[in-house]
């Protein structure tokens, strides 16, 4: 198999719809721009669906368009690696409401022929899923092998279970949870205040002139915090100065992680848009897998065939191991059939993302041990 069969680069559908949304709205047309890797075999029994976090995308596995970056998840996506193109039809959805191709804020509204801005409909992480269901049904594809997801790709999958049991054989859930607790909900709302109060985002209708940087930037750099650990901060940086032997006595960067911050903030307004940010967090906040079932999370779980693999990291304070144990929980409670590991990581949340040669080693047997 050759580098052509086996990567697709940009490729885009536009979907008739409509979309039925929770808020009770209705969208249409459906943008969806998706990257693959593999070829889907005769009885298209192979699908592999690969979510991505708040501020991922496609790009999985292949060079990103607009950074010249490799793909964000070549650790675990690749030739020899758990999930591989060699024998598995991989799959990797922008979501809709952000600002890779797929339908978001910053998509033309075919109805005014200019960008949607705030007339974007305020989405959730399962209006996410459904338009990525009717993708796979454009595609043909009636079953997943496996959907896998960390962090806010592990929401998609968990909604994937519930929504379409019957059409996930297997997900892998890694450094996520079942709802979004109040904790993350208020760094979310920092973040969506900065940029909102940059002067520059003119109520979300931007795009014809200059996009609120500053306020994106700020924004990244705080959820950045969230990304990571005291111990993974304090070996990279500790106290250590950028550049210069002496403090300055002023408000330059004088720490080395001011620095970094700041770069993260600088770099990350290049590739992404900041109504995607705001309507993608908002996405992030609502999602709660109980709501629909009384509160009781065990109860979206009854009946699931699925087979589970939990997986979360002993230094992720975002979202930290005690609720990847109440998704194990509930889905013992309901008498489904899960795995779960604690990996011990000194780098936080965005452990998953990183050279991790054991949750390799414990996604690979998941799934050869697949029936």
């Amino acid at each position: 198999m050759n580098q052509d069969e086996r990567f697709g680069l940009d490729k885009n559908v536009r979907l008739l719809g409509p979309l039925k949304l929770d808020s009770g709205a209705e969208f249409a047309p459906i943008e969806c721009a998706y990257e693959t890797y593999g070829t889907l075999n005769s009885d298209k029994s192979n699908a592999v669906l690969i979510c991505h976090a708040l501020t991922g995308d496609q790009y999985a596995a292949s060079t990103h368009p607009v950074t010249g970056k490799d793909g964000w998840w070549l650790n675990l996506v690749g030739e020899g690696k758990p999930v591989d193109p060699n024998h598995d039809f991989i799959i990797c959805i922008n979501v809709i409401g952000s600002c890779l191709g797929s339908s978001g804020p910053s998509s033309v509204d075919p109805s005014t022929e200019k960008p949607y801005g705030m007339d974007f409909p305020v989405i959730t992480i399962a209006d996410m899923v459904r338009a990525q269901a009717i993708l796979l049904d454009h595609l043909g594809i009636e079953t997943l092998a496996a959907v896998i997801g960390g962090s806010m790709g592990g929401m998609q999958a968990l909604s994937w279970t519930v929504q379409f049991p019957q059409r996930v054989k297997s997900a892998i859930i890694i450094a996520s949870a079942a709802r979004q607790s109040a904790q993350n909900i208020a760094f979310h709302e920092v973040g969506r205040q900065s940029i909102m109060a940059d002067p520059r985002w003119a109520k979300g209708d931007y795009y014809d002139g200059d996009p609120p940087t500053s306020g994106l930037a700020v924004a990244r750099m705080a959820a950045h915090i969230t990304y990571l650990s005291e111990e993974g901060l304090t070996k990279k940086f500790g106290r250590r100065l950028q550049d210069r032997d002496e403090k300055s006595f002023g408000f330059d960067a004088d720490f080395q992680i001011e620095s970094y911050l700041r770069h993260q903030g600088i770099s990350f307004v290049d590739r992404f848009d900041a109504n995607s940010y705001l309507y993608i967090t908002r996405a992030m906040d609502y999602f709660d897998l109980a709501d629909d079932y009384g509160g009781v999370l065990a109860n979206a779980f009854k009946g699931t065939k699925t087979r589970f693999c939990v997986i979360s990291f002993d230094s992720d304070w975002l979202y930290p191991t005690s609720e990847s144990r109440r998704i194990v929980h509930a889905i013992n409670a309901a008498g489904g059939n899960v795995s779960f590991v604690e990996l011990e990581s000194p780098f936080g949340h965005d452990s998953f993302l990183l050279p991790a040669p054991e949750m390799n080693e414990i996604i690979n047997g998941f799934l050869k041990a697949a029936p």
